[in-house]
């Protein structure tokens, strides 16, 4: 079953904080989409204004100009709230070495203070983002939950710090939680601009205005590129997932790999640009190898992911050629 074809209680109410983010807008879309009521909070420090305007005219929606790390909001916005999807966070993983104070302060305190609203407002399902981050240096493929190694930089310990919270909030006071350990995901919103833009945007950008992109590395690392419509499914399968289930992560990815030279001689091909690229030096605290084992999220989710790369990059592509 396709998350389009989900049903919940005639009404529902979803709060997706990050929601004018990448993915945040596209849970918002989605579950516009299907006829429910949203309330999207965000202070807009990495989101976009113009994610927010594109739903500003629905009855169903409302925006929340709030910071997740203000607890007194987080309380407000969680007032009759059904389900909470939690997607507000600062990524990239070489801005947390440079800030490791403020990642602390909004990926771990803000994703606290929004369990705590969650608990104290009776949430149904609390669903929140984690990260592949959280595998480190184990070197095993494919990734399987519960097989982690050495985190290798402040952005994997703070989501790995929300997986503990979240096992907390369900143990101590039954509020079941879900974590979502995303694996590169990409598609249509994600920005391409900033030295911390994901690989996939910035390259499409750079080609199509006549750049050449430099790849960190040797290129031959791999990544389980997982677009967004996968994660759309996933956060909401796991609003609607047993309570067994709760207290848990789960891998969201497609399974496959990727290597990054790979994926940019795709682009060329597809754009119809003839560049090499440069090769830089490696990114610190980056994983080698990612690839993801699904069979725990289709277990115990439901999670049937449909979308697998060739199909996605050229989704993501087509955006891009009209938008950018």
């Amino acid at each position: 079953m396709g998350w389009r074809d989900l049903k919940f209680p005639e009404g529902s109410l979803f709060l997706v904080t990050g929601g004018a983010g990448f993915i945040g807008s596209n849970l918002c879309e989605a579950i516009l989409g299907m006829g429910y009521r949203v309330c999207c909070l965000d202070d807009l420090s990495t989101g976009k204004r113009a994610n927010v305007d594109l739903f500003a005219d629905d009855p169903n929606y409302e925006f929340v100009l709030g910071d997740v790390k203000d607890f007194e909001t987080c309380m407000e916005v969680c007032e009759g709230v059904d389900y909470v999807l939690h997607e507000a966070a600062w990524g990239s993983v070489p801005r947390s070495i440079e800030m490791p104070l403020f990642y602390c302060a909004n990926n771990i305190q803000g994703t606290l203070n929004m369990l705590e609203a969650a608990r104290r407002n009776h949430v149904k399902r609390f669903v929140y983002a984690s990260s592949s981050s959280v595998y480190g240096d184990e070197p095993n493929l494919p990734k399987v939950e519960g097989r982690e190694g050495n985190l290798l930089s402040p952005y994997a310990v703070t989501k790995r710090a929300d997986e503990e919270w979240a096992k907390q909030y369900t143990m101590h006071y039954g509020l079941p939680t879900y974590g979502l350990r995303y694996f590169n995901v990409f598609g249509r919103r994600q920005d391409p601009e900033g030295a911390y833009a994901a690989v996939i945007p910035r390259f499409i950008r750079q080609l199509m205005q006549g750049e050449r992109p430099t790849i960190n590395g040797d290129g031959r690392q791999s990544r389980d590129f997982t677009y967004v419509e996968n994660v759309i499914e996933a956060n909401l399968k796991a609003c609607l997932a047993p309570e067994e289930a709760a207290g848990q992560a789960f891998n969201v990815a497609y399974g496959g790999r990727e290597y990054l030279i790979d994926v940019y001689h795709g682009l060329t091909e597809a754009l119809g640009v003839d560049a090499e690229p440069i090769f830089g030096p490696p990114r610190a605290g980056d994983i080698r190898h990612s690839n993801a084992d699904i069979s725990k999220a289709r277990e115990l989710l439901g999670y049937n992911p449909e979308w697998d790369f060739r199909r996605g990059i050229a989704a993501a592509i087509e955006w891009y050629r009209e938008n950018l």
